[in-house]
C-alpha cells in the first residue's frame, strides 16, 4: 500500500509516523478561497480539493493500491479562524478565546488512486480556553509559535499553558484525526494495523 499526504503540515506527517505508517509528501497546490460553506463543510470541502489535486497529478501513473490523503483544520469562535496572517492578528485570535470554549474541525479526505473512490469525512472537537491575559499573549505570540497554527495556538506546544480540557479528539487539535482516518481506511478496505 503506498500513501500520499497532500499536505506539508508537520503536524500530521508526525502523527502519521507515530503509528508507523509509510508515506511520501506531495504538497496540495489547491489555494484556498472564502466559501459561503457551515465550517463542516468548508473543512470537508478543502480537505477534498488538497486531495483532488494530487490526485489528479499522480492519476494514470499508479501501479499498487494507491491513496491519497487530503486534511483541512479551522478553529470555530463565533467564526472561522485560519491561521494569522500577522501577529496583531493572533494577538486578536488569543484574545478571543481567551476564557471561552471554541471548536477545532478537521476535515480528511482520502482518494483511492487505483479506482477514485472517495472518503471524505470531519471531526470536531471542543476546546476550553482559560482567561488569558494581554501580557501572557504577547509572550505567546514572540515565542513564534502561533503563527503558523490554525486560531493561532498549538495545543502540543506552549498553547497548551491556555487549555482547560478538551471533549473530544486531542490529535484532531493537533491537526489530524488519526481515528477518523482509520475509519476512513476501514471503509475503503484497509486496515491500518
Amino acid at each position: 500500500m503506498r500513501l500520499i499526504l497532500a499536505s506539508n503540515s508537520p503536524r500530521r506527517k508526525e502523527i502519521l509516523s507515530q503509528i508507523g505508517l509509510n508515506f511520501e509528501v506531495i504538497p496540495s497546490r489547491f489555494e484556498e478561497n472564502s466559501l459561503e460553506l457551515e465550517p463542516e463543510e468548508l473543512v470537508k470541502h478543502f480537505a477534498y480539493m488538497k486531495a483532488r489535486d494530487v490526485y489528479s497529478r499522480i492519476r494514470g501513473t499508479v501501479e499498487t493500491d494507491t491513496f491519497v490523503i487530503g486534511s483541512d483544520t479551522i478553529v470555530f469562535c463565533d467564526n472561522i479562524m485560519g491561521k494569522p496572517k500577522n501577529d496583531a492578528d493572533a494577538f486578536a485570535m488569543l484574545r478571543r478565546l481567551s476564557n471561552r470554549e471554541h471548536y477545532v474541525m478537521t476535515g480528511v479526505s482520502v482518494i483511492n488512486a487505483i479506482d477514485g473512490r472517495v472518503v471524505t469525512e470531519y471531526e470536531k472537537t471542543k476546546v476550553y480556553f482559560r482567561a488569558i491575559s494581554d501580557d501572557e499573549i504577547k509572550k505567546y505570540i514572540s515565542s513564534g509559535e502561533p503563527l503558523d497554527k490554525a486560531g493561532a495556538y498549538a495545543i502540543q506546544g506552549i498553547g497548551s499553558l491556555f487549555v482547560k480540557g478538551i471533549e473530544g479528539c486531542y490529535f484532531n487539535v493537533v491537526g489530524f484525526p488519526i481515528f477518523r482516518f482509520s475509519n476512513i481506511m476501514k471503509a475503503l478496505g484497509y486496515n491500518l494495523l
